[in-house]
């Protein structure tokens, strides 16, 4: 069965921007596109008077934003299978359960009503950290979104979180054409009550090593299963959500795991994460491993 690209709409600039890049990637991966909208307006019917057989003004409003998103798509790619739907849902919940029968859920940055000149809205922010499928929050500068670097970003994080995470960024890049860097950055553990950041005994070398081991047993299998993949594996002393903004400036999407625990509520997102929700260059797919 072929799971769609599931993208949240609402009319914004930011739902645009993701219907745009969630075409392409669609088309790249031969999957079909699906649009939801959620909307509370089923609230509103009761409290309102009835005007005959006029539908509430919510309502409309729901349906004409779905059949505008639609409209877009079809323009875009007019051979695209797309479905659209207008649900009476808070939206946070609708895309999550959306997200159980999609290969990916897609979010702009920030929505309608979102506060300006806020880095990354509400909605967004709570599917990334709760979704139990890959969800890429499509921001970043204009190179980043039209997809111009030719460059895949893959955070490895610690061992046991980023093998899904690793796994997406192989498809991607290998339905890109593109070149996948693979990075780890690692720190200089500091001697305990020093004043300054001065590093401890262990050799410099030694913690370089690990951090190319982590890499190299993240990578190893999976470059075999896509050889035609071209890996670029780099380790980078400094903290990972400062190196991967950086890298980011050159990179189409970047990839981070995020570990999700059963039975676990509330938000489930490490500091890298959300430093890149908020601050990278190019759209962030944050790939959820289970434990």
């Amino acid at each position: 069965m072929e799971l769609p690209w599931i993208v949240g709409v609402d009319g914004s600039d930011g739902s645009i921007q993701a219907i745009d890049w969630a075409v392409d990637e669609a088309v790249r991966h031969g999957l079909p596109l699906r649009l939801v909208h959620a909307s509370l307006w089923e609230r509103y019917e009761g409290a309102l008077p009835s005007l005959g057989r006029e539908r509430p003004s919510e309502r409309v409003l729901a349906d004409h934003i779905v059949a505008s998103a639609e409209e877009r798509v079809r323009r875009l790619s007019p051979d695209l299978k797309v479905t659209g739907e207008a649900v009476a849902a808070e939206a946070v919940s609708a895309l999550l359960s959306e997200g159980d029968n999609a290969s990916a859920l897609v979010t702009g940055s920030r929505g309608r009503g979102e506060l300006k000149g806020a880095l990354l809205g509400s909605v967004s922010l709570a599917v990334a950290a709760r979704a139990y499928c890959p969800v890429v929050v499509v921001r970043g500068d204009k190179a980043g979104l039209a997809g111009t670097h030719g460059r895949i970003l893959l955070g490895a994080g610690e061992p046991g979180t980023s093998g899904e995470a690793a796994r997406f960024a192989f498809r991607e890049a290998e339905a890109r054409g593109c070149e996948l860097d693979v990075v780890r950055a690692w720190r200089l553990p500091l001697n305990e009550g020093a004043d300054s950041p001065a590093p401890a005994d262990a050799p410099v070398y030694e913690h370089e090593a690990q951090a190319s081991g982590l890499v190299e047993e993240l990578v190893v299998e999976l470059m075999a299963d896509h050889p035609a993949v071209r890996v670029r594996r780099a380790t980078v002393e400094g903290p990972a959500r400062k190196v991967l903004v950086n890298r980011s400036a050159a990179a189409d999407l970047v990839v981070v795991g995020a570990r999700r625990r059963t039975g676990h509520f509330g938000l489930q997102l490490g500091r890298v994460s959300h430093t890149l929700l908020h601050h990278a260059d190019c759209p962030v797919a944050v790939v959820p491993q289970r434990t």
